[in-house]
């Protein structure tokens, strides 16, 4: 059984370590390093990887953006989205739709925690989100 702590990886956090976004790349760059080095568990939700691709080769290429996911894919595991989930985000009382289908994909891959830049937009929360800086002091004592 894996007792490691569980991540779902909100899309603003992988942007922030991709286009270098400040102040946030520096804790967003944090987390991602924690899950690479396989002390947590990170989930990405399927839309998440879908709008990066495209969001990366517009500005780049199809090619870095192969690589990019590529390179994602070493760490990071896919929380799927199929009917289910989308029936339940329709469900949730969450403003943004989009979000409730994170939140429920959180909840499905079981992890303990969403990690974003905007907790304020998955309210009412089912599970905790918090933002990167909240997050890493929350598993401090776990890494040590």
């Amino acid at each position: 059984m894996d007792n490691k702590p569980s991540v779902l990886i909100d899309l603003n956090i992988l942007l922030d370590v991709f286009q270098k976004r400040e102040p946030f790349y520096e804790n967003s760059a944090r987390v991602l390093a924690i899950v690479e080095s396989g002390l947590i568990k990170g989930y990405v939700s399927a839309h998440s990887i879908t709008t990066l691709y495209y969001l990366y080769q517009k500005g780049r290429s199809v090619s870095d953006a192969k690589a990019i996911i590529t390179n994602l894919l070493q760490f990071l595991l896919i929380a799927p989205i199929d009917q289910n989930t989308i029936e339940q985000a329709l469900n949730l009382d969450i403003k943004d739709f989009e979000d409730a289908v994170q939140m429920i994909a959180a909840i499905q891959c079981k992890a303990d925690c969403l990690v974003t830049r905007n907790p304020k937009d998955f309210q009412p929360s089912l599970l905790p989100v918090m933002q990167p800086v909240n997050y890493l002091s929350s598993i401090s004592n776990f890494l040590k």
